[in-house]
């Protein structure tokens, strides 16, 4: 069996030129393919070995971490891919990934947290801890911002002005844009800039915003985790990651009023229908309230959006 860098550079070719895959396609399944390969490694076993139970770890792992239906069955649809290549290849005999079903995948509304819900959080906040002003700074810029996780990790401190409350964000596909920062987010992050400047910094951290203790760049992991214990914490029964907060940034804005291209805009959407499920968000909160608190139809049944009768 030839080694992991051998194979995922056949397996690229294959789906670049066998398969005609975009290279957009091309690079997510082997982003996938890593994570099976980094798995394997880290308990010592060989692709070849690697089995339908190996594959189903991994999957509750990722789940553990937040990742979406729709981000499983990618990452299902790249493991497939790469197994197929490797019997066709012959480099295996069997396909551990065969019976591996994908999670069905709905138009379905994200959580949103409740203001009051977001205050608790930062009121569970340690005051003796010394990550407390980094913790509470991020959560103020994932949620007063709407930042990506992965946006929040990458944030550089030169990409930030403070005086006019604005920053520059590098999003999907390396795509820049300008993303305004709330005066609460610019206080909390200068109040954490003089810790951050004390303590160590590696090199890949001399630019980056948020650091752990060792100086380097939190990782994506790292965010989900302290938002989850902080959710926690706070007695909040919802499943929290560091996307809630950016949905709930995008629904409140909505609520208060904002144009749905600028939120489109501040999160960095492509599409505007990326965006109209935040709409869809709203409508369904403006019917529950109808049908909860009107007395024509409280505790009636009434048509749900799907044509069902249902009662509240």
């Amino acid at each position: 069996m030839p080694d992991n860098t051998t194979l995922t550079t056949g397996f690229s070719r294959y789906l670049l030129l066998e398969r005609g895959l975009s290279s957009h396609t091309v690079k997510g399944y082997l982003v996938d393919v890593g994570h099976l390969l980094d798995f394997a490694a880290s308990r010592g076993i060989q692709v070849e070995q690697i089995t339908r139970e190996d594959i189903h770890e991994l999957l509750c792992e990722l789940h553990d971490l937040g990742i979406s239906p729709r981000s499983q069955a990618r990452l299902i649809a790249g493991i497939r891919s790469f197994f197929k290549y490797l019997r066709m290849e012959r480099y295996i005999d069997n396909d551990p990934s065969e019976l591996i079903e994908s999670p069905k995948i709905g138009r379905s509304l994200p959580d949103v947290l409740t203001t009051e819900e977001i205050d608790d959080m930062i009121k569970a906040l340690p005051a003796d801890k010394p990550e407390t002003p980094r913790n509470h700074a991020i959560i103020e810029t994932l949620y007063g911002s709407g930042l990506r996780v992965s946006e929040l990790v990458g944030l550089r401190l030169s990409h930030i002005s403070f005086d006019d409350g604005y920053m520059i964000v590098e999003g999907k596909g390396d795509k820049q844009r300008i993303v305004p920062l709330s005066p609460v987010a610019v206080e909390l992050i200068q109040e954490y800039l003089p810790i951050r400047n004390a303590g160590p910094i590696k090199r890949e951290g001399s630019d980056i915003l948020f650091l752990n203790r060792r100086g380097a760049p939190l990782t994506r992991v790292m965010v989900f985790y302290i938002i989850r214990d902080l959710a926690a914490a706070a007695g909040i029964m919802k499943k929290v990651s560091p996307h809630t907060l950016r949905h709930s940034f995008a629904t409140h804005l909505l609520e208060g009023g904002a144009n749905l291209r600028a939120i489109q805009e501040m999160l960095g959407h492509e599409s505007i229908a990326t965006t109209e499920i935040y709409l869809h968000l709203d409508r369904t909160r403006l019917r529950t309230e109808l049908l909860t608190h009107h007395p024509h139809y409280r505790n009636k049944p009434v048509p749900s959006p799907t044509g069902e009768k249902t009662g509240l």
